[in-house]
């Protein structure tokens, strides 16, 4: 209907003495949307570009998890349309596709335990291919078809499988467990004295395996790494004789050491594990052997005892040892590198002024990179021999696939994932801001208008402060802390990218380190003063502080050096003495480069931006968050700060999940934790 017809219609209404019904605005969008979005991952194209697969998280609410399915989309078609594969309902993960493409290989525990099993592209029925005692955690089959290698976890000094599962079935009392070396825990898990180990199944023409190789006996290190190691620390060589794996051999010094290595080890366990890069004391992952063979690429650190240093790619000749880093002007880090088909390109994805953006590199010439994708957030891809596929998300909404061949001019999307669920919703919008920050130095953030934004109104303010401290709160949709729930509940955001974050070059993501009070705060300081002065629509009068992590450290420290701008502020699993902080993290290495070395040996780097010797300043009511099983910031540092404001009779409250790590993972968890910041939000910003 035209817009004369629509005005013609509601003036007869007007003449009857009716009014016309006002259109219902879009709702916002609500922690509940976002705990019960499907979430698409683990994009995977066969070699011959024909399908794409990929993995969709459901949730259960019910029984508060998530349940996950395989999906497959022909990308020939000419109107794409994925096909839920029926095999999904016995639970599916981590599929692959086989070199020939006949075959769709993954994990389920529909067997009682992890195991490997396989399909078709129709995915009607599905075979077992291991039978092993012991839960597979990751594989990766053999390029040749012969074999597949996988990660179980074992004892090491234990001779065979069964030695493992007989001394896991040993009783458990008495209960007292005895350590001598560090890790004791490790993120959200006490170590129970298991590595992660590779073995190599030979695969019969059934489709089944024969007995397992362990390819790593007696290793002290864990493939794939704990806790988010995953099937790219480990790779098979194109002529199947080959396994290349990344490791860090943990002796006493694992908690304090980034020392990742590349190793090599017959698929037969006819020699033992060789050392190709004990040249670099820092971080060397992601193995990644060409197509025919000849070369060898992976990610590298320069920096040992950083975790954040930049990764440069390496390309080392596997017949003359002949290596050489690709664009090592680029000043960017590269994650998740895969070769073309023709050996000619390795593409990878980089972080990159608030966006993360897929590249290709020219492996022959070098070079800098060709950026493949515009703003936004590719979160994987995969290659195959008709060109791309990636997943892509945004401020505004969640990831899709789409696929990018050889020869197209723009990526064709595949999917629309929450399309029914995101009918009627009304998306905050985002828009990109810089200013001059510390040393002059331009920094980026991003505000975020609230879901039905009216303009002349004006709008109370989350200001979110992202954590690692080396992150970014850039264009994606973050399922803990998603802008769109604070947009959709009528709060604007605002974002900034301070000092220390990653995707503006090494240089600025290094100025953090050992001056986590000084730069980082005046870059949040100038931030919100420029965010004020050219967005007239935010409410500086009624804003809350918010951060987890190093972001939680930071509104601590907030509480105590600038707390005059906000009602309200909200530490989630954040820093409050950080002195103590430095005895009782698990990984050392961070604790110890971001304050320049050991508590006892730099005393005063702890203290220096220590938020607990600022505490007869905090006035500010303060939320605070914490986990139980989060060991990387354990929850007396949650409990300290609560305790602090209690005793001072500041408002506080304290939420603690007995059942979560250092984020907030269980559904309806989630949805709880968005309630209680909303409520303090809405408490303390009503006027």
């Amino acid at each position: 209907m035209t817009f004369r017809r629509l005005l013609l219609a509601a003036c007869a209404l007007s003449i009857a003495g009716a009014a016309p019904a006002l259109a219902q605005a879009p709702r916002g969008f609500t922690p509940k949307d976002l705990a019960t979005l499907d979430r698409l991952s683990d994009l995977r194209a066969s070699p011959d570009g024909r399908y794409a697969i990929y993995d969709l998280r459901a949730t259960d609410w019910a029984a508060d998890k998530g349940v996950h399915s395989l999906w497959i989309v022909d990308l020939a078609a000419k109107t794409p349309q994925p096909r839920k594969l029926a095999i999904s309902e016995g639970g599916v993960g981590s599929a692959r596709w086989s070199a020939d493409g006949k075959f769709i290989y993954f994990i389920s525990s529909r067997s009682g335990s992890d195991q490997v099993w396989r399909t078709t592209p129709e995915g009607a029925t599905a075979t077992q291919v291991t039978n092993l005692p012991l839960d597979v955690g990751a594989f990766r089959l053999s390029p040749d078809g012969k074999s597949v290698v996988v990660g179980l976890a074992v004892y090491p000094d234990c001779p065979t499988l069964q030695c493992t599962l007989d001394r896991n079935a040993q009783p458990k009392k008495p209960s007292g467990k005895l350590y001598d070396k560090m890790f004791a825990r490790h993120w959200d898990q006490w170590a129970d004295g298991t590595r992660n180990h590779l073995f190599a199944l030979p695969l019969n023409a059934d489709g089944t395996t024969g007995a397992a190789v362990e390819l790593t006996p007696g290793l002290d290190g864990d493939i794939p790494t704990k806790p988010f190691g995953g099937d790219d620390d480990f790779t098979v060589t194109p002529d199947g004789k080959s396994v290349i794996f990344s490791v860090r051999i943990a002796g006493t010094s694992e908690p304090w050491s980034t020392n990742f290595d590349l190793y090599k080890v017959p698929v037969d366990a006819s020699a033992k594990p060789v050392n190709l890069t004990a040249d670099n004391l820092a971080w060397d992952a992601a193995p990644a052997v060409s197509p025919d063979g000849s070369k060898l690429a992976w990610l590298a650190m320069k920096r040992p005892g950083f975790e954040a240093d930049r990764y440069g790619i390496m390309v080392r000749d596997l017949k003359t040892g002949a290596t050489r880093e690709l664009a090592p002007a680029w000043d960017r880090s590269t994650d998740a590198i895969k070769w073309s088909a023709d050996g000619k390109t390795i593409y990878g994805v980089a972080q990159d002024l608030g966006q993360q953006r897929l590249y290709a590199f020219d492996a022959v010439k070098g070079g800098a990179p060709k950026a493949l994708t515009g703003d936004g957030h590719v979160a994987e891809f995969d290659v195959s021999k008709s060109g791309l596929v990636f997943a892509r998300d945004d401020l505004t909404g969640p990831a899709q696939a789409y696929a990018l061949p050889a020869k197209a001019k723009a990526p064709i999307q595949l999917t629309r994932v929450n399309a029914d669920k995101l009918a009627g919703i009304a998306m905050g919008a985002p828009e990109q801001f810089s200013f001059a920050g510390w040393n002059g130095e331009t920094v980026h953030g991003y505000v975020v208008k609230p879901a039905n934004y009216q303009p002349g109104k004006t709008y109370p303010v989350a200001f979110l402060i992202h954590g690692g401290p080396q992150g970014s709160f850039g264009n994606l949709f973050h399922y803990r802390w998603n802008a769109q729930t604070y947009a959709g509940h009528g709060y604007a955001v605002v974002m900034i990218d301070f000092h220390g974050s990653t995707g503006y070059g090494q240089g600025f993501t290094d100025a953090i380190s050992r001056h986590w009070g000084d730069r980082p705060l005046e870059d949040l300081q100038k931030g919100w003063s420029a965010a004020l002065s050219k967005y007239p629509f935010l409410d500086g009068g009624r804003a809350c502080a918010l951060g987890g992590s190093y972001g939680g450290f930071m509104v601590n420290w907030i509480a105590g050096n600038w707390n005059e701008p906000w009602k309200c502020l909200v530490n989630h699993d954040g820093v409050f003495d950080n002195r103590a902080m430095g005895y009782a993290t698990e990984e050392l290495w961070f604790s110890e480069w971001e304050n320049g070395g050991t508590p006892w040996a730099n005393p005063a780097g702890y203290e220096k931006f220590n938020p607990v010797n600022h505490v007869a300043n905090w006035t500010k009511p303060e939320l605070v968050i914490h986990g139980q099983n989060d060991f990387r910031i354990p929850v007396e540092q949650g409990l300290a700060a609560f305790t602090a404001l209690q005793r001072k009779g500041v408002p506080s409250q304290f939420l603690y999940f007995p059942n979560e790590n250092h984020w907030v993972l269980k559904p309806q968890n989630l949805v709880q934790w968005h309630d209680t910041v909303f409520n303090w939000l809405d408490r303390w910003t009503a006027n």
